[in-house]
């Protein structure tokens, strides 16, 4: 009997051999659950910044980053990645990190300049789909040093997408809506946009305090929990600090680049422990191994 919804077997190798497709296990679509939980939180930031509630727009969006962020990870431990997760990851990352975010400082701020403003939006949304392409194909590439893992080639979306809104948070804070505001968030939105398809090289630090001393254990769990009362109870003004740290490690994690390069050319490949190592790019942990991004 021909259901509504009948299987599909994305590499045809089942169909090939002619066996029938077996069921699929709640484990292995729990990830494309979290996928899809996040696209619905990127659509639902657009909704918000649509009807100016720009409070509940970045808090969707900080939702979907952090719902992109544990899908890989998620499918990793179930031992259920697969390419439809990872194919339905980028198409998340685009809308989450690309989309959501633009309409946002559009509709907030860049409206203003009309033509100006919407042209502004349209070519970081741009910069963040030639990001994710770059990125899936870059998976293909076998045979990059170890220590290039821990660098990142450009900003990655998901920290493109926290990073762009800064205006928006000084906007929050007070800074009065005016037309000199409305002109730098443009002119940093495109930044932003550039930085994202840029060359240059950024720390990842996905797996930084994967394991960490056992003395350092209390000191960690406090830290921890003094940033999230700091970010619950000054929300903006963290997430400001934030923008401006990262942007600020870019200048050292170049140095650290090309330090590491003159040293691979010699044939030394000095390697610090203190610097994260990784897989691959943006924030994705995606290789996302084929699951979820963005």
């Amino acid at each position: 009997m021909v259901t509504p919804f009948p299987p599909f077997d994305p590499d045809g190798a089942e169909a090939e051999r002619g066996r029938r497709l077996r069921d699929i296990s709640i484990r292995s679509i729990f990830p494309s659950m979290l996928t899809l939980l996040a696209i619905g939180a990127g659509l639902t930031a657009i909704r918000f910044a649509v009807e100016n509630r720009v409070e509940l727009a970045i808090t969707a969006i900080i939702l979907a980053a952090f719902l992109d962020g544990i899908d890989g990870r998620v499918a990793r431990l179930l031992k259920s990645a697969s390419r439809f997760g990872a194919e339905l990851d980028s198409l998340a990352d685009f809308v989450n990190f690309g989309v959501a975010p633009a309409m946002l400082v559009y509709f907030t701020l860049a409206d203003t300049l009309k033509s100006v403003g919407w042209i502004s939006v349209l070519i970081y949304v741009i910069c963040v789909c030639l990001r994710l392409a770059r990125f899936n194909v870059a998976l293909e590439q076998k045979g990059r040093p170890k220590w290039q893992g821990a660098f990142f080639v450009g900003v990655p979306a998901p920290a493109g997408a926290l990073t762009v809104l800064a205006p928006v948070y000084a906007y929050l804070l007070g800074l009065q809506n005016s037309i000199a505001l409305d002109v730098i968030a443009t002119v940093y939105t495109v930044f932003i946009g550039l930085l994202m398809v840029s060359r240059l090289p950024t720390w990842s630090g996905k797996d930084f305090g994967r394991s960490i001393p056992r003395a350092h254990v209390m000191p960690v769990l406090i830290v921890a929990v003094g940033f999230v009362a700091l970010l619950f109870s000054y929300p903006w003004e963290v997430m400001l600090a934030g923008v401006a740290a990262y942007l600020g490690t870019i200048p050292f994690a170049m140095r650290d680049w090309y330090r590491r390069t003159a040293a691979a050319a010699r044939g030394q490949d000095d390697q610090p422990q203190a610097l994260p190592q990784v897989v691959a790019d943006e924030d994705r942990d995606k290789q996302k191994d084929p699951d979820q991004q963005g």
